[in-house]
């Protein structure tokens, strides 16, 4: 059963975040600063922990610079609007598709990985991500999610205050 409420949740975020990359997004700027700080500790903690193995830290930043120029193309294609209503923003929608489709595809193949040899899973370490940290395409995978993200959101934030309220 616990398997099961765990796909069931993972499947509800995993279209929660789908729906976001489509259509027009209101500016919600405590949404948006919440996913930046999440995103942005849990980066830097994880890179944190990377720095004892150089081939990990190379890749965590290989990632996070591979983020960073997705997120710039990814603004340069967002329109931004301000209406009665509210600030709006319209995401490119195949670059935050493939951000996301590429980071659940690399834990979706760990886990059939790990789920198809059960003695894999036994750990020498306390930390229960110690398989996902010691996989330095899993970190480059995260960091491209990390510095998405991160810019993204930043510049999402910077770029709505530019457009006039009451211009389209």
């Amino acid at each position: 059963m616990t398997s099961v409420l765990i796909a069931a949740f993972l499947g509800w975020a995993i279209y929660r975040r789908a729906r976001r990359s489509f259509g027009r997004q209101p500016v919600n700027v405590i949404r948006l600063r919440l996913r930046v700080g999440v995103l942005a500790v849990i980066g830097t903690l994880i890179l944190a922990t990377s720095v004892v193995d150089m081939n990990l830290l190379a890749a965590m930043l290989a990632g996070i610079a591979c983020g960073a120029v997705l997120a710039t193309v990814g603004l340069r294609h967002t329109r931004f609007e301000a209406t009665a209503e509210g600030r709006f923003y319209t995401p490119h929608t195949y670059i935050g598709l493939f951000v996301s489709a590429l980071f659940i595809g690399r834990i979706l193949f760990r886990y059939l990985t790990l789920y198809g040899h059960p003695q894999s899973m036994a750990q020498a370490s306390p930390n229960p991500f110690d398989q996902y940290q010691r996989s330095p395409l899993t970190l480059a995978i995260f960091g491209v999610l990390v510095g998405y993200y991160v810019l993204f959101n930043l510049g999402v934030l910077s770029k709505s205050r530019e457009v006039p309220l009451n211009a389209t």
